[in-house]
């Protein structure tokens, strides 16, 4: 019994030892901060708080939110160390000013990553999908799409 535990410690250990964490920041369609998980050597799941100014040049309102994405390696695609990665994602936002409303932004992810040094790394992106919104005593289904250039930083 001591042997079996001893052996399921070991192997967590190992385990929790491969995954990495990142923090990061990007800026395009909105400015970013973010945690990131890996879950493997190929997969990871990313978690951000967003503050969405665009919508003030557009409208006068302002968005904060948050989103979730679950991202993927594209597995032996390297394009001159660029690394090409695939993803679904959920975003939920507030905006406030003279568009109140709440959207939910489910979506696919397609971007490109390249390790400049052994804890940072430089990343574009850009999604697209749905995007469902209800304020102002109206509700709307219409398309959004997102572009950002960001950094992560590994965790030691």
């Amino acid at each position: 019994m001591k042997k079996a535990l001893i052996g399921l410690a070991l192997l967590a250990a190992a385990s929790s030892a491969s995954a990495a964490t990142y923090v990061g920041g990007s800026i395009g369609t909105g400015l970013t901060v973010h945690l990131q998980n890996d879950l493997d050597a190929a997969s990871a799941v990313r978690y951000g708080l967003n503050l969405d100014a665009v919508s003030l040049f557009r409208g006068g309102s302002l968005a904060v939110g948050g989103d979730v994405a679950y991202l993927n390696d594209i597995i032996g695609q390297d394009l001159g160390g660029l690394s090409p990665y695939y993803g679904l994602g959920l975003g939920a936002y507030v905006s406030l000013g003279s568009n109140n409303e709440i959207s939910v932004y489910p979506n696919g992810i397609l971007g490109l990553k390249f390790q400049v040094s052994d804890p940072l790394s430089v990343f574009v992106e850009g999604s697209a999908g749905p995007r469902v919104s209800i304020g102002g005593g109206q509700t709307g289904i219409g398309f959004g799409f997102g572009a950002r250039i960001g950094l992560n930083y590994q965790l030691p």
